[in-house]
C-alpha cells in the first residue's frame, strides 16, 4: 500500500507540506493549519485559490520485494480526483480525467529498488473550461450554476462530483487529490481484479442459484486450467468446476445452485424480515501453482420493477417486489456527507444510515449528482435492510458525447458496476437525475431546431453506452435510464417523454414552495414520489460552530451566503407565515434562534402532510390516479452547515422532520385529511398480517389538559401492506359532539392500539392554523433528567397544552426518543441515546426546552 504520508506542492512551489493519502490537497492544508476549517464562515470564497492551483502529489518508497521475481506489476489508484498525470521515476504512465474509474498502470519494466512516484494535477476548474471550449459543434448547457451558488462552470465536462462546483444546498469545493486506496500490486500467472455474485431464484426448479464472477488479468501466455470450490456450509452446498483462463484479462462466470434441501433465508428490506447473509469461501486452485482464497457474504432476493396496467386507469404502475412481495419504498435521498470524501469516516456513515433505519426508512436513493459510495456504504445498507436506488453520477444538465468521453464513462460504469452488484441493498440503476426533464421541459431553453442534436446525445449516453452496459454486466437487478421518467412509456416515446412528470407512469419529482403545505389537494397522487421537499435552518449549536457572533441573524450577510437556492429564504417566511406567527423579539439572537426552530416545525409538518398523502394513497386510484408506492423526500442528510432539505444536519444531528419521520414513516399509522368539511382517518399498515384494533380520537381544547371528548371506535380492521378508510365524520358534528368546540379552539390526536402492545403513534389533525389558536396558554415546560443504564430519561412536565416541544441538549451527540411532539398531558419521558459519552450533569446544563408559545 502507498496509503499515507505524502509530499504536497502547488504549481509553483510557493506551498510545500505533507500531504496524507487517501486525502485532498484542503484537508491537507487544514491539518498543517495552513489554513481554517474551509466551512468556517466565508472561507468558501477565500480559499476559492486552492482548486484554481495545480497541485502536485509525489513520494519516494521502497520497493519490498525482488522485481525480476514477479512477471507483472502494476501501480494501482482506486480513485484519483480527477484530472493528473502519473509519474514513475520520470516516465509517465499515463494520465486520469475520472475521479469514479479505477486506474491501473503497468510498471513491471519502470520500478527499481527506490521509486519516485508523482501524480501531477490539473486544476478542475481550468480543465472543466478548457474541455468546454474544444467542444465547439454545439453548447452543452448549463455553462455555469445560478449566481446564487456562488459555483464554478462547466461541471458536466469533466467526470467528477457535480455539486463540488456548487449546488443549491452545498459549496464550492472543486477537490484535488487521491481520494481513495493506492498500491503497487505485483504476481505471477493471474491475478483476480473483480469477483462478484448475484442470486436468482429458478421458478422452474423451485430453487436458488448464485452467478458467480471472476474477472482476471492472465500474464501468461499460454491458457490456465484448474478448479475452483464454491462452498457455503450453512446452507451444505459445495460445488467444483474445472475452468480454463485464456491469456489477458478474463472472466469466469460459474452458475452455482443452492441445495434444495436447506432452508434459504432471503434478505429482506428493514421493517420486512430479516437481513440474512450466508458465508461462502471460493477456493482457486489453478495449474500455475498457488491459489486464491475469496472470503464473501452471499446474500438471495429478488427484486423487481412493475409496470403493468392498473384497473381504473390510465398508464402503468411503478413499484418494486422484493422477494415476490409489493414494498411500499419508504426513505429519503442521499448526498455527499462532506465535501471532503477523506472526512466520510465508517463512523460517519454507520451514524447516519442508522438514522436512517431508526426512523422507520428502508430505502434511500443514492443521487446522481454526488459519488458512487464507498463499499462501506452499501455494507451498512446491506447490514440494516436499506434498499438502495442508485443512479449514475449525472445531474441536471446535458453532457457530452464525444469519444473520449464516452469511453471513459464506460470504464466507470463497468468499473462500478463490477464493484456494486453484488450488494442486495442495490435495487435499480438510474441512468441520471432529472436530466429527461430537462430536455422534455426546456430548462435551458435550446430552439426547437436543436432538440434532436441533444435527444441524440442523450440516448447515445444513457442508453446505448450506460444501458448496454448495466444489461451486460448485470440482470440481476432493474435499469431506467432518469429520474424522474415515465418508465416504459418514456422507452416507447424515444427515451425523452412528453412530460416525464405524469402521474399515471413512472416516478415523480415535485417541489412547490409558494402553495399552503397543510393542503394536500396540491400534491401529484403519483405513483412513486422520488423527491420532495422543503427546507430548514440547521439547529443554533450546528450553525454556531461555522459563524460569529455577527451572523446569527436571519437576514446576516453569513445567512444570505449560506442560503444557495434562489429565494429560499422568503420561501421559508411565506411557508412559515401561512400557519405560524413570526417572531418579533427585540433581542437578535432570541429572533433568530426562533426562526430557526420555526423553519424546522414547517419543515417537518410539510413533508409530514405530503408523506401522510403518498402513503393514505397506496391502495385507491382516484379519477385514474393513486397506487402510490413510494415516498423518498429530498433529502437525509447535509453537506455543510447551511439552510437545506436535510433532515438530519451536518455531524448528525437529528432535526425536527427526522423525528417526524420516525412517526410518519411508522409501519403502522392512522392518517387524517379533511376533504370539503369531512374528517377521514386511514389505517396505513406495512404489517404482513391484517390486524383488529381499536381507533382512539381525543379532542383537546387548546386551553386545557383535560380532553373534551374521546371516542373510541372497536374491532377496526387495518389491513395488511395498504391503507383503507377506517373513520369518517364531518368537522361539525365532531364540534357538536364534543361540546364548546370551535375550530380554532381544538385539536384532534388518535393513534391505532392492538393486542400484545401492537400500537401506532400518536397522530395529530389541526382545525385551524396555529396563529389563530384560541386558548392557547403559555406553559411551564420543565425537565428532570437521570441516567438509566447507558440511557438518559428526561422526564417532562407542562401546565398546559405544548405544541411542538423541542429538546434541544447543543452539540452534544445523540438523540431523543421523541421530539417536536404535541404535548397534551401533565406528564411525558422522553428517552436520549448518546452517541458519545456524557452526563446528567453536561445534560442539564446544555438543555434548551420550548415549544411554539415560546415563540415571540
Amino acid at each position: 500500500s502507498l496509503r499515507g504520508s505524502w509530499r504536497l506542492g502547488n504549481g509553483n512551489g510557493s506551498v510545500v507540506l505533507r500531504g496524507e493519502v487517501p486525502g485532498c490537497v484542503h484537508t491537507a492544508l487544514h491539518r498543517q493549519g495552513l489554513i481554517q476549517d474551509p466551512y468556517y464562515r466565508f472561507n468558501d470564497m477565500m480559499y476559492r485559490w486552492i482548486s484554481l492551483d495545480n497541485w502536485t502529489y509525489s513520494r519516494t518508497f521502497k520497493t519490498p520485494f525482488d522485481v525480476r521475481k514477479w512477471q507483472k506489476v502494476n501501480l494501482v489508484f482506486e480513485g484519483v480526483d480527477t484530472v493528473a498525470q502519473i509519474l514513475i521515476n520520470n516516465i509517465t504512465l499515463g494520465r486520469t480525467d475520472n475521479m469514479f474509474n479505477r486506474y491501473s498502470f503497468d510498471i513491471t519494466s519502470a520500478i527499481k529498488e527506490v521509486n519516485f512516484v508523482e501524480v501531477r494535477f490539473l486544476s478542475a476548474i481550468s480543465y472543466a473550461a478548457e474541455q468546454s471550449r474544444c467542444h465547439k459543434a454545439y453548447s452543452i448547457p448549463p455553462a455555469c450554476p445560478p449566481p446564487v451558488q456562488k459555483g464554478e462552470c462547466h461541471a458536466n465536462f469533466i467526470r467528477k462530483e457535480q455539486c463540488s462546483f456548487s449546488w443549491d444546498w452545498g459549496p464550492s469545493f472543486p477537490t484535488q487529490g487521491i481520494w481513495k486506496d493506492v498500491r503497487i500490486e505485483a504476481y505471477n500467472h493471474y491475478h483476480l481484479i473483480y469477483f462478484s455474485l448475484t442470486s436468482f431464484f429458478v421458478k422452474s426448479a423451485q430453487q436458488w442459484s448464485l452467478e458467480i464472477e471472476s474477472v482476471f488479468d492472465v500474464v501468461s501466455s499460454e491458457p490456465i486450467a484448474g478448479l475452483v470450490t464454491v462452498n457455503i456450509p450453512k446452507l451444505q452446498t459445495q460445488q467444483t468446476f474445472s475452468v480454463k483462463l485464456q491469456p489477458g484479462e478474463g472472466s469466469i462466470v460459474l452458475l452455482v445452485n443452492i441445495n434444495k434441501s436447506s432452508t434459504v433465508e432471503a434478505w429482506w428490506p428493514n421493517g420486512h424480515g430479516k437481513q440474512t447473509g450466508y458465508n461462502m469461501t471460493t477456493t482457486f486452485i489453478m495449474e500455475a501453482g498457488y491459489q486464491i482464497e475469496k472470503f464473501s457474504k452471499a446474500y438471495f432476493r429478488t427484486v423487481e420493477l412493475v409496470q403493468e396496467p392498473i384497473p381504473g386507469s390510465l398508464g402503468l404502475s411503478f413499484y418494486f417486489r422484493i422477494n415476490g412481495r409489493p414494498i411500499f419504498i419508504k426513505g429519503s435521498n442521499w448526498i455527499p456527507a462532506d465535501s471532503f470524501q477523506d472526512r466520510v469516516t465508517y463512523d460517519t456513515l454507520w451514524l447516519l444510515l442508522k438514522s436512517a433505519a431508526d426512523a422507520n426508512m428502508n430505502a434511500l436513493r443514492v443521487w446522481g449528482g454526488g459519488v458512487y459510495e464507498q463499499d462501506e456504504f452499501y455494507n451498512i445498507c446491506d447490514e440494516l435492510g436499506i434498499m438502495i436506488w442508485q443512479d449514475f453520477m449525472f445531474a441536471c444538465a446535458l453532457y457530452p458525447t464525444d469519444q473520449n468521453y464516452l469511453e471513459s464513462v464506460r470504464a466507470e460504469v463497468s468499473h462500478q458496476v463490477r464493484r456494486l452488484k453484488s450488494h442486495p441493498s442495490i435495487i435499480l440503476w438510474s441512468g441520471n437525475n432529472e436530466n429527461e426533464a430537462a430536455i422534455a421541459s426546456n430548462w435551458f431553453s435550446i430552439p426547437y431546431a436543436d432538440r434532436e442534436v441533444y435527444i441524440k446525445d442523450y440516448v447515445m449516453l444513457y442508453v446505448k453506452n450506460i444501458r448496454e452496459i448495466v444489461l451486460a454486466e448485470d440482470r440481476s437487478r432493474p435499469f431506467i435510464a432518469s429520474s424522474p421518467t415515465n418508465g416504459l412509456e418514456s422507452v416507447k416515446e424515444g427515451w425523452v417523454s412528453q412530460n416525464p412528470y405524469d402521474t399515471h407512469y413512472g416516478d415523480t419529482h415535485f417541489y412547490d414552495y409558494s402553495s399552503d403545505c397543510w393542503n394536500w389537494t396540491v400534491y401529484p397522487k403519483t405513483h412513486f414520489a422520488s423527491e420532495y421537499g422543503f427546507q430548514s435552518w440547521p439547529s443554533f449549536s450546528t450553525i454556531k460552530k461555522v459563524s460569529s457572533t455577527e451572523d446569527w441573524s436571519y437576514t446576516s450577510n453569513f445567512s444570505l451566503h449560506r442560503q444557495h437556492h434562489e429565494n429560499g429564504s422568503d420561501q421559508m417566511l411565506q411557508q412559515i407565515g401561512h400557519h405560524f406567527k413570526l417572531p418579533q423579539s427585540t433581542d437578535p439572537v432570541k429572533k433568530f434562534k426562533d426562526m430557526i426552530y420555526l423553519t424546522q416545525v414547517m419543515q417537518a409538518q410539510c413533508i409530514k402532510t405530503e408523506t401522510e398523502f403518498y402513503r393514505f394513497s397506496q391502495s385507491e386510484i382516484i379519477k385514474g390516479e393513486g397506487h402510490t408506492m413510494g415516498a423518498l423526500y429530498w433529502q437525509l442528510n447535509d453537506i455543510w452547515q447551511a439552510p437545506s432539505w436535510a433532515s438530519l444536519e451536518y455531524g448528525g444531528k437529528w432535526k425536527l422532520l427526522h423525528y417526524f419521520a420516525q412517526n410518519f414513516f411508522a409501519p403502522l399509522l392512522p392518517v387524517a385529511y379533511e376533504d370539503k368539511g369531512v374528517l377521514y382517518i386511514y389505517g396505513v399498515s406495512d404489517l404482513h398480517v391484517d390486524h383488529k384494533l381499536t381507533l382512539r380520537v381525543v379532542v383537546h381544547a387548546w386551553s386545557s389538559l383535560e380532553p373534551v371528548c374521546t371516542l373510541a371506535k372497536d374491532d377496526v380492521t387495518v389491513k395488511a401492506q395498504s391503507a383503507v378508510p377506517i373513520y369518517k365524520e364531518s368537522i361539525n358534528d365532531l364540534l357538536e359532539r364534543c361540546r364548546n368546540c370551535t375550530r380554532k379552539s381544538c385539536v384532534i390526536t388518535f393513534c391505532l392500539v392492538g393486542e400484545g402492545g401492537l400500537q401506532s403513534p400518536t397522530n395529530h389533525h389541526f382545525l385551524s392554523s396555529l396563529k389563530d389558536a384560541v386558548g392557547l396558554q403559555k406553559s411551564q415546560l420543565s425537565a428532570s433528567v437521570s441516567q438509566q443504564d447507558d440511557v438518559y430519561i428526561f422526564a417532562l412536565q407542562t401546565t398546559a397544552i405544548a405544541p411542538f416541544v423541542s429538546l434541544d441538549v447543543g452539540s452534544i451527540k445523540g438523540r431523543f426518543s421523541d421530539n417536536g411532539f404535541l404535548m397534551t398531558e401533565k406528564k411525558k419521558v422522553v428517552v436520549f441515546y448518546p452517541w458519545e459519552l456524557t452526563s446528567v450533569e453536561e445534560l442539564e446544563k446544555s438543555l434548551t426546552l420550548m415549544s411554539l408559545v415560546d415563540v415571540v
